[in-house]
């Protein structure tokens, strides 16, 4: 069995395969850490392996520390990925959108792909037929945005995600609700369609923990799955196990 754990800017999170099947999947704040990982061990004692793709700040001691138990290994970019990385600054990738771009080949081999991972940030990443990485693009996550308007204004409060009543906002509240999350809707909209322009055909993946929230609004057709960096890894894994 496979312990994969995405360490988010957030929140950590993490899944237990075995194979390609997905046994368990846990969200926990990063101060809870070890107390969560030793139960984990304790609900799948057949755990052998643990992969770590990071993007957040937690000390790789935490993680060595179950070295006792478990095989650690953590995703970075000196492994062996399943496309050829052609980013100007190939090291200043986010380990999290290589794992994203990496299970997009291994699970929809042969085709154009664009993963959005909607997140703190929303990120847009795109590997062509040939298992090329061209690129993408980064912009705020719809929290960020909330945040943003509270915070960088006199007056404006700060706001949960909700689903605005309409378009046309008729109270201060509204009106912030309907600019963030319409405003994100079409702008992932957006750029899909400006992909559409360039790439007759190709697969969306919309991931992240907006991904349920956001694929209902969208109009374009999408692959909506919530768990798909977790699944990622898993899948990084197996292809890295097959080719080392």
């Amino acid at each position: 069995m496979l312990l994969a754990i995405d360490v988010g800017n957030t929140r950590i999170k993490g899944a237990v395969f075995e194979n390609d099947s997905l046994l368990g999947h846990f969200i926990f704040l990063k101060k809870d850490f070890k107390k969560n990982i030793e139960k984990i061990l304790k609900d799948f004692p057949k755990t052998a392996f643990l992969v770590v793709a990071s993007v957040g700040s937690l000390d790789k001691n935490d993680f060595l520390d179950f070295g006792e138990k478990l095989k650690v290994h953590f995703i970075s970019h000196e492994d062996s990925f399943p496309f050829v990385n052609l980013y100007e600054t190939p090291k200043t990738l986010g380990m999290d959108r290589m794992v994203l771009a990496a299970g997009a080949v291994l699970q929809f081999p042969k085709q154009n792909r664009l993963v959005i991972d909607a997140g703190t940030c929303i990120t847009y990443d795109f590997v062509d037929e040939n298992d090329n990485y061209l690129g993408g693009a980064i912009s705020p996550g719809l929290r960020l945005r909330y945040e943003a308007l509270h915070n960088f204004t006199a007056r404006l409060p700060f706001l949960e995600l909700d689903s605005p009543k309409s378009i046309i906002g008729n109270s201060t509240s509204q009106s912030i609700h309907s600019g963030v999350v319409n405003g994100a809707v079409n702008e992932i909209d957006g750029f899909i369609n400006d992909y559409k322009q360039h790439y007759s055909k190709f697969t969306i993946i919309l991931t992240g923990g907006d991904a349920d929230f956001l694929a209902k609004r969208l109009k374009n057709t999408i692959f909506a799955n919530s768990n798909f960096l977790l699944e990622s890894l898993s899948h990084l894994f197996q292809y890295k196990i097959k080719n080392d």
